[in-house]
């Protein structure tokens, strides 16, 4: 008797008019993939993602046009503080974020987190002053807080076997974002000069020169807003008063005892004591802070002169560097990572990723002495494989986060997350703009001259983070420790 009453125990419980429950029994029907549900964790992932990089190839021109830096090797000193106001606002403000999408629910955020990027992205184009540009993207790191909620909601639309694939839609949208963005800035910036037949120096873009790509990526902002109407809500906000059964009506004894079980969510732990969350969270930062210095770092690099160690790029030849790295990039998340992470686990991937990062960002100091056709083939593998390596890494991150903590507490989990990261993220490029303007005074050193010594730092942070994916620093979720 008792075994044929325990398939029936394990029956789950949905409740009326609540759309976690709805989402549960859609994930429950359609065991495929949810490309709808997918294609909006994208887009919104890819509406926050491209303002934040977008800047980085025309920021050296922006900080010389607003007349703050008093020479051109500080130009690199004041870019860093620009870069990192709007990592210092998401880190003041993402666990509140996530707080409120655990409470009130992912899309209510999702949706404010858009806006801002409407309101606040097209406000830093029209910046006139250098006050005004570190503002503007002080506040829309601190209004866009769905980065954290976005990535709990992800696997909270699909059944569990495609979850890596949920979380590497995210990785790989964000990754994009920071690719696509500086290519959008790379092309756009500017446009009187750069496309004289089309906008004049007297037109409104001739006078505010950074504001063309700014405005592009808002208006795809508004159009990702318009698309939030018919996102799904995921999180259960059960009523007591109205219980169903999804699947087969049960015995009343057992009817009763199951009830008690499923009533309310499951107890919330101290997030700060669940050691595979918050360890995972330490990897997740140092990388991050790599990523994110890297970022600005190659951009400044590659725009300043040959005497400097740079590549003598236009913004215009860094935008088409970042945009051939994210077609690649999209192409290997869709269609390579979710095998891979199949076939080695999200911690062994991370590993290979770091372990093969450390000797290609070792040689990119050595590119400046390339010119012509050469330069440009191997900048751009190098900015693919780079690209590639990272979203390898920070994709394995995601995974161990969400597999850390119950579905209730995702969003504060997430947010949790996004604080710390966005503190290393507003370290990393006033850090990084501080040293690569300290490396391009010392071209004659004799340990690691010029910016060498700007490579050979991020080396050491992306080593430190290796070390970091071992034991007794990182520990597994119990459901991923096979």
């Amino acid at each position: 008797m008792a075994a044929n009453q325990e398939p029936l125990l394990k029956k789950k419980v949905y409740y009326e008019n609540c759309p976690g429950c709805v989402q549960e029994q859609k994930n429950e029907i359609h065991r495929g993939i949810p490309y709808r549900e997918f294609l909006y964790v994208w887009t919104v992932t890819l509406c926050t993602g491209l303002p934040i990089a977008s800047l980085f190839p025309y920021l050296y021109f922006m900080i010389r046009d607003l007349n703050i830096a008093k020479t051109e090797e500080d130009i690199g000193f004041y870019a860093g503080f620009v870069g990192a106001s709007f990592m210092l606002g998401r880190a003041l403000t993402s666990t509140f974020w996530g707080i409120v999408a655990d409470k009130y629910g992912r899309k209510p955020v999702i949706v404010i987190g858009v806006f801002s990027v409407i309101i606040f992205n097209t406000l830093f184009g029209l910046s006139v002053s250098y006050w005004m540009a570190i503002v503007t993207r002080f506040l829309l790191g601190a209004l866009n807080g769905l980065l954290g909620p976005i990535k709990a909601y992800s696997i909270e639309v699909c059944s569990q076997e495609h979850q890596a694939l949920a979380l590497s839609l995210v990785s790989t949208a964000w990754g994009i974002g920071l690719i696509i963005g500086p290519s959008i800035g790379g092309y756009l910036a500017q446009p009187a000069e750069k496309y004289p037949n089309i906008f004049s120096e007297n037109s409104f873009f001739g006078r505010f020169p950074y504001f063309l790509p700014s405005l592009v990526i808002s208006l795809f902002a508004i159009a990702v807003l318009i698309s939030c109407i018919w996102l799904p809500e995921t999180l259960h906000n059960h009523s007591k008063n109205a219980k169903v059964e999804a699947v087969e009506a049960l015995p009343d004894h057992i009817k009763n005892n199951n009830n008690e079980e499923m009533e309310g969510s499951p107890p919330k732990q101290n997030l700060f004591k669940n050691w595979p969350l918050m360890s995972s969270i330490i990897v997740y930062c140092i990388f991050s802070l790599h990523d994110m210095a890297y970022t600005e770092i190659f951009s400044l690099w590659a725009v300043s002169g040959k005497s400097y160690g740079g590549l003598s790029f236009s913004s215009d030849q860094v935008g088409q560097v970042l945009a051939i790295s994210g077609f690649s990039l999209l192409v290997f998340q869709l269609f390579i990572y979710p095998r891979l992470e199949k076939l080695t686990g999200p911690v062994l991937s991370a590993r290979i990723g770091a372990i093969l990062a450390v000797p290609l960002i070792f040689g990119y100091p050595f590119m400046t002495y390339l010119s012509g056709l050469e330069l440009t083939i191997v900048v751009n593998c190098a900015s693919v494989l780079k690209n590639i390596l990272s979203v390898i890494i920070i994709t394995g991150t995601f995974i161990l986060q969400n597999n850390s903590v119950p579905q209730n507490q995702r969003g504060a989990a997430n947010g949790l997350s996004m604080t710390a990261m966005s503190l290393c993220k507003a370290a990393a490029p006033a850090g990084g703009g501080i040293i690569f303007s300290w490396a391009q005074k010392r071209q004659h050193a004799f340990f690691f001259p010029g910016d060498q010594m700007v490579f050979f730092i991020l080396n050491v942070v992306e080593f430190v983070g290796l070390i970091f994916t071992f034991k007794p620093f990182l520990e597994l979720p119990s459901n991923l420790e096979n």
